[in-house]
């Protein structure tokens, strides 16, 4: 108890030490200050960083949507009787990505790129996801990132295509150059997503009787498995994350060419697909119980 009272009265007596008048003059600080004018700003850089962080999330975000769409126009090409249209169609729409890339390039310009990686990360693995599905279905190999870095240079020519009328200042003409990398991370991450695109290629092409295409992605993809595995733990938390799901893609993909090879010549050509789909649900099944 006497402790109790003890802690209290000192309470007090701390209280006490500053009266009331004196607490209060706080308000009175000199804003000019260079103690205050510093912590000012200190809050519009804070603020400014924000802001720009939030339309770099919201750029990421277009990228990722733009280029998903690249992706379903590119898997149309299973069925689409003209490859090249499809192919030109998904060139216009990349381009429309790259400006968004160009505007993210913009906005890092003098900065830290790895302070807002963050927020950029998304958009960018997909628009590696989307450049490598349509570099593999041109050439059946994959794109290297200096070959994704080569597209992300711009210049002013480029970011007049952006705004619709040319820049007329020297100033733009003379530093109009702007460009964005691709880091490792994000290659790997973007290439690992591609596997899941590649299986369901296999799986529309199985189903137009198109029995060349699931050899040739298996092929490939156990370049890339082997690639990965390689890397194993040693690299990013998400690179040996999502090795677990190309090993799956890769699974899919060898049974159904296994499928293929003994029974294609006793199934008729519009039941594969049937086949395909039956042995991808006996590989989940057994995932699922193992």
């Amino acid at each position: 108890m006497s402790s109790k009272e003890g802690s209290g009265g000192f309470r007090k007596r701390k209280h006490d030490n500053f009266p009331h008048n004196q607490r209060r003059e706080g308000k009175d600080v000199n804003s000019s200050s260079p103690l205050m004018l510093a912590f000012k700003s200190f809050q519009q850089e804070l603020d400014a960083r924000h802001d720009k962080y939030e339309r770099l999330v919201k750029l990421s975000r277009d990228i990722t949507v733009e280029s998903k769409r690249t992706i379903f126009l590119l898997h149309r090409i299973t069925s689409a009787p003209d490859m090249e249209e499809i192919l030109t169609e998904s060139e216009i729409k990349l381009d429309g990505v790259r400006q968004k890339i160009l505007q993210v390039a913009q906005e890092l310009s003098g900065e830290d790129m790895h302070q807002f990686h963050r927020a950029i990360t998304t958009g960018l693995q997909e628009y590696v996801e989307a450049v490598s599905f349509q570099h593999f279905i041109k050439t059946r190999s994959l794109i290297s990132m200096d070959e994704i870095n080569k597209q992300l240079i711009f210049t002013t020519e480029d970011y007049g295509k952006e705004n619709k009328t040319p820049s007329s200042d020297a100033q733009d003409k003379q530093f109009g150059t702007w460009r964005l990398k691709i880091t490792p991370v994000d290659y790997l991450l973007g290439v690992a997503d591609l596997t899941g695109e590649l299986m369901r290629m296999c799986i529309n092409s199985v189903g137009n009787g198109d029995i060349d295409t699931p050899f040739e992605v298996s092929q490939f993809l156990r370049q890339v498995y082997d690639g990965f595995s390689f890397i194993g733990n040693t690299g990013p938390y998400e690179v040996s994350k999502k090795l677990y799901t190309l090993k799956q893609s890769l699974a899919k993909v060898e049974n159904a060419c296994y499928a293929l090879k003994v029974r294609g010549s006793e199934i008729p050509k519009h039941m594969l697909a049937d086949v395909f789909s039956v042995k991808t649900e006996m590989i989940d099944q057994e995932e699922g119980i193992s």
